[in-house]
């Protein structure tokens, strides 16, 4: 990656995923960064242009879905995008170390550790394992879209926009390194809902106007 691309400002890596994702859902990937060469020049380091923390569904490849390659992105994933020690210790690497421009949080249909938490909140009763630790921390997603929808309106997309939002704000909350980017500008942090159907994701919480 050359020093101009390193410096490319929040704004600047937004349009460069959102336009690999149009790609995409067009089908007419360029499949870029992906030959010899580019794994070469690679060897010695990363610099990569934005860090996914998405969830570890097989259908949520994310450098698939935003048309990138090797070196582009810091991908972190965990069911339902749970944030963890180890987790957020990776996102605060790409921030502090590798200064990645954008962070996102990538959510999608169909998530089964959101369908996990809202079944438990019909049931009353947790999963075993440590499956109940992703399913405590994605409830609060649940019972703040169930008590605004109300509970026969509220629909499994809704839970996952919410946790995908709480998420980016819990990092932003939860981080003084991330944080601190963001309030300094270096860093914008973007909540993302993926159509696993159409393949399109679309922007449910952003830190920054990304369009100026």
């Amino acid at each position: 990656m050359s020093d101009s691309q390193a410096r490319i400002t929040p704004q600047e890596a937004w349009k460069r995923l959102a336009d690999g994702n149009a790609r995409f859902v067009e089908g007419r990937p360029n499949h870029p960064n992906q030959d010899a060469t580019r794994r070469e020049s690679l060897a010695e380091g990363q610099n990569p242009f934005a860090v996914i923390f998405g969830c570890s569904d097989s259908r949520l490849a994310a450098e698939i879905i935003f048309d990138l390659g090797l070196g582009d992105t810091f991908v972190v994933r965990t069911a339902g995008q749970v944030l963890s020690s180890a987790s957020l210790g990776s996102l605060e690497y790409s921030v502090a170390e590798l200064d990645v421009p954008l962070m996102v949080v990538l959510g999608h249909d169909s998530c089964g550790a959101v369908t996990a938490a809202s079944q438990s909140y019909d049931s009353g009763e947790m999963p075993p394992g440590f499956v109940r630790n992703l399913v405590e921390e994605i409830m609060p997603a649940v019972v703040e879209t169930r008590r605004s929808a109300g509970d026969d309106d509220a629909s499994l997309a809704d839970m996952v926009r919410t946790n995908t939002r709480q998420v980016a704000e819990r990092m932003i909350d939860q981080s003084k390194i991330i944080s601190a980017a963001v309030e300094e500008n270096r860093t914008a942090v973007v909540g993302m809902f993926y159509n696993l159907r159409d393949g399109k994701a679309e922007l449910v919480f952003s830190s920054h106007d990304l369009d100026s």
